[in-house]
């Protein structure tokens, strides 16, 4: 039979063979290799020749996997510089007080992590003693994206060096005393330490992408030299199946990204159990890593591993390596020598014999202790040779064993993620085995002692010594002594006071224009960072393309297609604008580099990042956590906004919750301008308080979500009364009476007041017009542009009320007086505006466009919700009814004259 998986002529004869009668004699060379030595030998050969192929540049499809061994040979190891002993006891030391500042606070029921930096603690000390630059090296040092759940080892290691005291360590997870230590990487919570968040998993080595992307950003648009700066991100092989992990390992090596390194340890563990149990993660991670262009140098096994690779003639070890599954591995960790002999050895007669010769004691020693990632010369050779390597970012596979040093009660056991606390006596093994002088009598009352050999002691010295040559402590984060970028031109604000006239104009063209001429600013200008998600047509910015140009570390290597148009599409190693393609994750993570460039690199950036409101905190909510823990500033755009404006594109497209979720976040001050000149007022604001001269008590590290829409209208003049501006920051004020709306009401006739967001306020306006005309009513109209600033403002009031300070909600202040009931509208659900229910004395009612959306014209959508003007009619009929100031009538009436 004919094997249908086999390349048939037919095939063959696509591809030119100049001369087929060597190629045959490649081929019959193969098959008699394959015949007289085996297939094992043949995939040898073809991987060397392969090998050989690609490093001498020749044009072939990559090599995805290699052996299930060490990359880089120990004949090629460097030597490691510096003294190894002292090294060596440092590291002792970390992982003593690791362990113990876990263990004392689990009497508190506060939990920590043991198992991950026992695992990686080499990983770490070889770069802290040799690689990683801190912050007084040139240009801004190196980034460090540490895995969250090592922490208890990086403080320690700060506690060796005189960073944290033992009081602070006895505080882990225990902040609210104000002397405590976050129990993750928490820039917002531990500010001079910490630089970036990474214990939601995944986002760490997205970020730390975008970073090194967003470093090169800097230094090819002229603003800072970063060439000294290298981000290194420290990762966990379960934490790789986060999608975010690898959704941007093309960008990396299609920009070349040289800059970037990943360390992943591998200890074959994740939270529950192995990360791979019937398969081989690095195997996987290789494959995938080189599949997108990245540099691999795997670092699987320690040097008590030499022997046994060069007693291998037949290769049946490298095969078997291959062959045992990740759980198998683990298991061979806790099994005594003859368990392995026979598993691991005992099913090829060449490995049976290649185990006579080992002594029980060599068994255990290579498969209990001996990987890469736990000896400081296979590291180090591994880090070398990332930095050392052009053109590609790398990716480092350091095989660990979870838990080592902890004991046998630890290491490689499923639950030890979730072991918070080692024994007294399972302390001191660990003290024997680390050679640790802590004596016996230092156990008082049963609780471990922290170690520490002195300020002035050899280990502390060398410590600071390796750091001083390095640049200074890490990790670390400063944020530089910069003076306030100045505030722009007031005419780029000032424009939109005067209103659109005739002509319509969406918010979303207004937030446009705005950025258009603040980019032009001499001063400030060049500090904005545009960053779209391959919209920017959409949101009307293609005018931006020739002028500020789109950023590529290659330029423009074509001719655009529409070079012969006023907007091309230029790409420019200096371009400005960040078009990320489609991906509001890979934008999110370039907004967090550049919301926090002030402290990274004490070059303050202006983001802005715009985006389909409904697709920004719906799917990256998580980062924008993030972004809030990283003190980063900025301005989020949410364009197309709203529930109802977005014509025809239907249910997941109409966002009708983007404000509620932007609520949940601290750092973000959440805006639903209804005007131009609100978003210009709000914008000059944002700047000012994020980059300027902010006000006292007012806290810098914030970022603004504004949401702008696509509906045209036209656009008002400013108001020419007090209180506009401040009202407009503060979250409300009255844009009309029904009196200065040119309506006479009768006299003595029913007020109710209208408080509207964002285009919602359009509907208001139509409504108060008809309440008059056709009900005798007067309505005044309130633009609500910040129900979550309301709220806040008010609860910040109730704090105050609690210490004794009385203090009145501006929500109340600024409605004090105004007669009858209030009615709330906006384009989102109504949970939006009832925010601030609790603090309006005036009767309440609101109403929302809750559920799902649909496809129709904005009209027909709008009466779908009950949020258009005929409606908010009804509504404030009702509500007058209630208090007995018109005829419940009128209610039934209106509701069949508008068709309701």
């Amino acid at each position: 039979m004919t094997d249908p998986n086999a390349i048939q002529p037919s095939e063959l004869d696509q591809l030119p063979d100049r001369d087929p009668e060597e190629t045959a004699e490649w081929q019959a060379s193969l098959d008699a290799v394959t015949k007289a030595a085996g297939p094992h030998r043949a995939a040898y050969l073809m991987r060397r020749t392969l090998e050989r192929a690609e490093g001498a540049g020749i044009a072939l499809p990559k090599l995805l996997e290699t052996d299930y061994v060490n990359s880089i040979p120990t004949s090629a190891e460097p030597a490691v510089p510096g003294d190894e002993a002292l090294e060596q006891r440092i590291t002792a030391w970390n992982r003593w007080n690791a362990a113990a500042m876990v263990t004392r606070g689990s009497k508190y029921g506060v939990g920590g992590h043991i198992a991950t930096f026992a695992s990686a603690a080499w990983l770490y000390e070889t770069g802290f003693n040799h690689f990683f630059k801190g912050k007084e090296a040139d240009g801004s040092g190196d980034q460090l994206y540490i895995q969250g759940h090592a922490s208890p080892g990086i403080y320690a290691r700060a506690f060796l060096d005189g960073r944290l005291n033992e009081e602070q360590l006895d505080n882990f997870r225990r902040e609210a005393g104000g002397n405590g230590l976050p129990s993750y990487p928490h820039p917002r919570r531990l500010p001079w330490l910490w630089e970036f968040p990474t214990v939601s998993m995944g986002l760490g080595p997205l970020s730390a992408i975008y970073q090194a992307r967003f470093n090169r950003y800097l230094a090819n648009r002229g603003i800072k030299d970063t060439a000294g700066s290298h981000v290194w991100a420290f990762l966990g092989d379960g934490e790789m199946d986060e999608p975010e992990s690898t959704a941007a390992l093309a960008l990396a090596a299609r920009e070349e990204l040289d800059n970037l390194t990943f360390v992943i340890n591998c200890n074959l563990q994740r939270l529950d159990g192995p990360v791979r149990a019937n398969f081989k993660i690095v195997q996987e991670l290789e494959a995938q890593f080189r599949g997108a262009g990245w540099n691999v140098i795997k670092t699987l096994w320690g040097t008590a591993w030499d022997e046994l690779f060069q007693l291998d003639t037949t290769g049946a070890l490298v095969r078997r390596l291959r062959q045992v599954p990740d759980a198998q591995i683990q298991t061979y960790q806790t099994r005594d020598a003859a368990y392995i002999r026979q598993d691991f050895f005992g099913g090829d007669p060449a490995l049976v014999e290649l185990a006579k010769l080992l002594s029980d004691d060599k068994i255990l020693e290579c498969f209990h202790l001996s990987r890469g990632g736990h000896e400081s010369r296979k590291v180090f050779a591994a880090y070398k040779a990332a930095v050392e390597h052009k053109g590609a970012p790398t990716v480092i596979l350091a095989q660990t064993v979870k838990g080592h040093t902890l004991g046998e009660g630890f290491a490689s056991k499923n639950a030890n993620h979730q072991m918070k606390k080692l024994s007294v006596d399972e302390f001191k093994n660990m003290r024997d085995l680390l050679e640790l002088p802590i004596s016996d009598s230092a156990f008082v009352d049963g609780v471990v002692p922290y170690g520490h050999p002195g300020a002035d002691s050899p280990e502390v010295r060398y410590l600071q010594e390796r750091r001083a040559a390095l640049g200074g402590p890490a990790p670390a984060r400063r944020v530089h002594p910069v003076a306030p970028l100045p505030a722009p031109a007031e005419k780029a604000f000032a424009s939109f006071d005067k209103g659109s006239g005739s002509q319509n104009v969406a918010t979303t063209m207004a937030f446009v224009r705005l950025v258009k001429d603040l980019v032009r600013d001499k001063e400030t200008g060049k500090r904005w960072v545009p960053i779209v998600p391959d919209e920017a047509r959409t949101f009307g910015m293609e005018s931006l393309f020739p002028s500020l140009g789109i950023y590529s570390p290659k330029g423009q290597t074509y001719e655009p297609v529409d070079r012969d148009q006023l907007m091309y599409y230029k790409e420019a190693q200096n371009g400005q604008i960040l078009n990320e393609g489609i991906t509001e994750a890979g934008s999110m993570a370039d907004f967090i580099a550049a919301s926090t460039s002030y402290a990274t690199h004490g070059e303050a950036m202006i983001p802005f990042y715009i985006f389909y409101s409904m697709f920004g905190w719906q799917r990256t909510a998580d980062q924008m956590w993030q972004l809030g823990d990283q003190l980063g500033r900025g301005f989020l755009v949410g364009a197309t906004a709203g529930r109802t404006t977005l014509t025809g594109e239907g249910l997941q497209h109409a966002d009708g919750h983007s404000p509620v979720i932007a609520a949940t976040n601290p750092a973000a001050l959440s805006y639903d301008p209804a005007f131009a000149y609100e978003v210009a007022t709000i914008v000059k604001d944002g700047l000012r308080r994020m980059y300027g001269e902010a006000a006292p008590g007012e806290d810098q590290n914030v970022f603004y979500y504004l949401t702008v829409y696509n509906e045209p209208l036209p656009q008002p003049a400013k108001p020419s009364v007090d209180g506009v501006d401040e009202g407009i920051v503060k979250g409300l004020y009255r844009f009309n009476t029904a009196e200065s709306a040119g309506i006479t009401p009768p006299a003595n006739a029913p007020r109710i007041q209208l408080l509207g967001s964002g285009t919602a306020i359009h509907w208001a306006l139509k409504a108060q017009q008809l309440l008059a005309e056709e009900w005798g009513v007067a309505a005044d109209v309130w633009s609500a542009t910040s129900w979550s600033e309301l709220r806040r403002d008010a609860l910040e009031a109730d704090e105050a009320l609690l210490r004794g300070e009385e203090r009145v909600p501006f929500v109340r202040q600024a409605l004090q007086g105004a007669e009858g009931p209030v009615l709330a509208v906006s384009d989102y659900m109504r949970q939006v505006p009832d925010q601030i229910a609790q603090w309006v004395e005036q009767d309440w009612s609101s109403l929302g466009a809750d559920g799902f959306g649909l496809s129709d014209t904005r009209e027909a959508a709008r009466r779908h919700f009950g949020v258009d003007a005929e409606s908010i009619v009804v509504a404030a009929l009702a509500q007058l009814a209630k208090r007995g100031e018109v005829k419940a009538a009128s209610v039934k009436e209106a509701r069949e004259q508008y068709g309701l």
